[in-house]
């Protein structure tokens, strides 16, 4: 199976409401789609969400890494997998998302020629999962509104996205509490937000008041580890890293210095799959649980980091994989079954995606 094409294109797709967090707002998704065509037919997707506030990417600079890419693998045949994804990492650094989706869309390749799904091919049997649901930052009356909308809906976890103001989000977080039966789980996400000081503050503050959420996301700079050793060995709340940790060598320095309790695995931020996979191993010889996570992504991105929550034991019970439940539509055709909170993988051959090519191509 020789690789004869690359091509890229845009998966332009409206929210049902605006995406808010203390980093940014987004109205509508727009992804890089990366296609790999084949000389038997075989048609590889991919995608990745241009995150410029996290990952430093636009959709240009994706597009001309795939660009600058396309060359050396054009013409590489799929059973040489492995050596086409170590040449991917090391023609190019940084560049994540880019590095992403093509990873993706050559999985979803390399799947179909091992005639598999991706997930089985990957060592992952289970293929029925749960996700929580993002509630954007915003006025207390209207988070609670959207609190009791998606409990409605079926989630039972909610991502609860703060950090504008430490005074005002303990207030957010106490109202939400108060609104919501005990039974529904709460993570916390500042996004880099707070300093260690105000974290602890307010963490304390929501702690004697006996609410302690299943985590407190990244409450510091991304690069402030040891603000965030700080915050473990003060609060009761899990603290989990995101920003913190793209690549081995970054969660290497974290659980050595026994600064967190979970980490955030996100493809765009690993530059894929395979690092993903290994980032999943590092934490599980420190005992340490992952969580699944993505961008604003569409269903070919949130599709795979279903697949790969499939094949790690240690990913399978913390999934953020709420994209795709957050836009009102989108031109993917998808074998696998998002319905609100509930994922549900099929037997199709690789990711069990198809895109409708709707939109211009980017080159």
């Amino acid at each position: 199976m020789k690789i004869t094409n690359i091509q890229t294109t845009t998966l332009n797709a409206p929210l049902k409401t605006p995406f808010v967090t203390s980093l940014r707002r987004v109205d509508t998704l727009k992804d890089l789609v990366v296609i790999i065509e084949c000389d038997d037919g075989s048609l590889g997707y991919g995608e990745g969400a241009p995150t410029p506030q996290i990952t430093g990417e636009t959709l240009g600079s994706m597009s001309a890494t795939i660009e600058y890419l396309k060359p050396h693998i054009i013409g590489k045949e799929i059973e040489d997998f492995d050596a086409i994804i170590q040449l991917v990492h090391s023609l190019i650094v940084k560049n994540t998302t880019a590095k992403s989706a093509l990873e993706i869309a050559l999985y979803d390749l390399k799947a179909k020629y091992e005639k598999l799904p991706l997930y089985r091919m990957l060592g992952g049997t289970q293929t029925r999962f749960c996700t929580d649901i993002t509630i954007s930052m915003g006025e207390i009356d209207k988070m609670i509104s959207d609190c009791h909308n998606a409990v409605a809906l079926g989630y039972d976890t909610l991502k609860i996205k703060i950090g504008d103001n430490p005074k005002k989000d303990a207030e957010r977080v106490v109202a939400i509490h108060q609104a919501l039966d005990k039974n529904i789980k709460l993570r916390l996400d500042a996004n880099q937000g707070w300093s260690a000081q105000e974290s602890v503050a307010l963490l304390h503050a929501l702690e004697k008041q006996d609410i302690i959420a299943e985590f407190i996301e990244q409450p510091v700079a991304a690069d402030d580890t040891e603000g965030l050793k700080y915050i473990k060995e003060r609060v009761q709340t899990p603290l989990l890293a995101d920003e913190s940790v793209f690549n081995l060598k970054d969660a290497q320095k974290l659980l050595d210095m026994q600064a967190i309790d979970y980490i955030n695995i996100k493809l765009a931020k690993t530059a894929g799959i395979s690092h993903a996979l290994a980032l999943a191993d590092l934490s599980k010889a420190y005992n340490v649980q992952c969580m699944i996570g993505c961008m604003l992504e569409g269903p070919i991105s949130v599709a795979a980091g279903v697949h790969v929550a499939s094949a790690k034991a240690n990913i399978i019970t913390m999934l953020d994989l709420d994209a795709v439940a957050l836009l009102a539509s989108h031109p993917v055709k998808t074998h696998i079954d998002f319905n609100e909170n509930e994922i549900l993988l099929s037997d199709i051959w690789g990711l069990g995606v198809d895109y409708t090519m709707t939109t211009p191509k980017l080159n």
